[in-house]
């Protein structure tokens, strides 16, 4: 199901097969699939609940979840990913020039950069070696693998090791972190006490709201950009005449209903019912041109989706790519828009335009509470 910002289910969006309610310390709440590796997951609890259902086989949803989530998992630890991907690169990961051309650009202008990730230094290696070149170990500062994020941002025991170019863990003490060294674990405390690197002059880019950069804007201060890859997809929808033609027409209907409906004549009254119905079909068509199922990943109708409220809270820019960054000299300033309240609308003036905005990703301010 779809939930909006105030945990509204949007209709027609509710989809049988499982359903999962997980007990916590806050009463039972629902599990939300919010990243990439959410895909496998819920393909897999979706097959294996089909099944038992049209077998008429008594399961428990929850110790199903945990079960697929274990051997998701497994799949991980016991490097069965890691060995598939490395063995059909090219299948899995795309080669990505312009990755190439804006960490060079940042790195020319002195910017210092640091990579943090959770996979092991070979996956690490063979990867960036595809994606950016052999030389990327150059461009970044400071390189930690298999750090255990989010536990990389709260755990303060774990201390860094060093690893040798043949996955050697060395036993001594970490005093510095050193350009061209891999360093694997550590947790982000002992990380900004060896860098100095604090607070919003940080930008650090995640693609998980919640394991990347939560803790980070809520407890360390951190500027935060947010990769949303479907954002691509979504912007090339906007820019359609389609959907350009739809919701200026949509607008206009809900500007007319708004002004029209004090007219209680029965004359009146009929057209504006037309009106309602014409604006309830337009509704369906626009969630239709995204997605048949789901609609946008950002919208449920007129309001936000939860996804994007979490978005607002936690990401002070988000962009489809990286390579966005390329659009733009590193002096820019991204100003927060001002979005009207309820009370300030009729005073503000009315915004036009004739067609979607071809952006490459927005911002928000966090200091005015994005909620």
């Amino acid at each position: 199901m779809k939930i909006d910002a105030f945990h509204y289910i949007q209709l027609g969006t509710v989809y049988s097969s499982f359903n999962l309610s997980i007990q916590s310390s806050h009463g039972h709440t629902m599990k939300q699939f919010m990243d990439i590796f959410s895909l496998p997951e819920m393909t897999l609890l979706s097959c294996v609940s089909d099944y038992f259902m049209k077998h008429n086989i008594d399961y428990e949803p929850v110790h199903l979840y945990k079960d697929v989530k274990e051997a998701i998992g497994d799949v991980h630890v016991r490097g069965i990913m890691y060995r598939a991907v490395e063995a059909d690169i090219e299948k899995y990961i795309c080669y990505a020039e312009q990755t190439h051309a804006v960490l060079r650009k940042l790195s020319k202008n002195g910017k210092k950069m640091f990579l943090i990730t959770n996979s092991p230094f070979d996956f690490v290696d063979r990867g960036m070696n595809y994606i950016v070149g052999k030389d990327w170990r150059d461009l970044f500062d400071v390189v930690i693998v298999q750090a255990d994020k989010p536990g990389f941002f709260n755990d303060r025991r774990k201390p860094f090791r060093r690893v040798t170019d043949k996955g050697v863990l060395l036993w001594d003490r970490i005093h510095h972190l050193e350009k061209g060294q891999i360093y694997k674990q550590g947790n982000l405390y002992e990380f900004l006490r060896l860098t100095g690197w604090r607070g919003s002059k940080v930008l650090y880019f995640g693609d998980h709201i919640y394991s990347d950069l939560a803790d980070l804007t809520l407890k360390h201060g951190w500027r935060t950009g947010a990769i949303i890859p479907e954002l691509r997809k979504e912007i090339k929808i906007m820019n359609t005449e389609e959907y350009v033609h739809t919701m200026t027409w949509l607008q206009a209907l809900t500007g007319l209903l708004e002004h029209m409906q004090v007219h209680r004549d029965s004359a009146s009254q009929t057209v504006i019912q037309q009106w309602i119905n014409e604006r309830e079909e337009m509704r369906l068509r626009t969630k239709d041109i995204f997605n048949a199922q789901f609609g946008s990943l950002f919208r449920t109708y007129h309001n936000p989706t939860y996804f994007t409220r979490r978005l607002s809270r936690f990401a002070d820019i988000y962009m489809a790519s990286l390579s966005c960054l390329l659009n733009y000299d590193l002096q820019h300033t991204f100003y927060p828009r001002r979005t009207p309240l309820q009370h300030e609308s009729p005073i503000w003036p009315e915004q036009t335009s004739t067609g979607a905005m071809n952006i490459p990703f927005q911002s928000h301010s966090t200091t005015t509470g994005p909620e």
